[in-house]
């Protein structure tokens, strides 16, 4: 997946920069397989291809079963920072991240999440699944 922070009309190439670091050590706090800083994008003057980094973007390996963390983590550490959206990227579906949490901003992560996260499958013991219900609405023990 890729991810794309966009920094506030006052943010700076510097500041950005730091945040994008920032995030890359929370996220290697997660069970990921690795999270770079992405290689990719203009290159500046004067620079050699093989060093250009576009500033805020990382590129993140993770199994599917970690990207609700990691869509969590980010959601989390953009209501502290001066970054305006972060963007993830998986294939050609994007998904944008606005640091104010919101139930709407929930409903995307939940609709992204489905389309990239198998659900679990279902069990097959009845004993670990719902149990039959008894007809006289009363749980038991109740």
């Amino acid at each position: 997946m890729d991810l794309l922070l966009e920094g506030d009309a006052d943010s700076d190439q510097e500041e950005l920069d730091a945040f994008t670091r920032q995030l890359r050590e929370r996220l290697l706090e997660l069970e990921i397989v690795r999270a770079e800083l992405n290689r990719s994008g203009a290159v500046p003057d004067r620079a050699k291809p093989g060093e250009a980094i576009a500033v805020g973007a990382l590129a993140v390996t993770a199994a599917p079963v970690v990207l609700r963390s990691v869509l969590q983590t980010v959601a989390s550490w953009l209501g502290n920072r001066p970054v305006r959206t972060a963007s993830i990227t998986i294939g050609e579906d994007r998904l944008e991240l606005q640091g104010v949490s919101s139930d709407g901003q929930q409903a995307l992560i939940d609709a992204f999440l489905a389309r990239h996260v198998a659900p679990p499958p279902a069990s097959a013991d009845p004993a670990q699944g719902a149990t039959p219900a008894s007809g006289n609405g009363t749980a038991p023990g109740a």
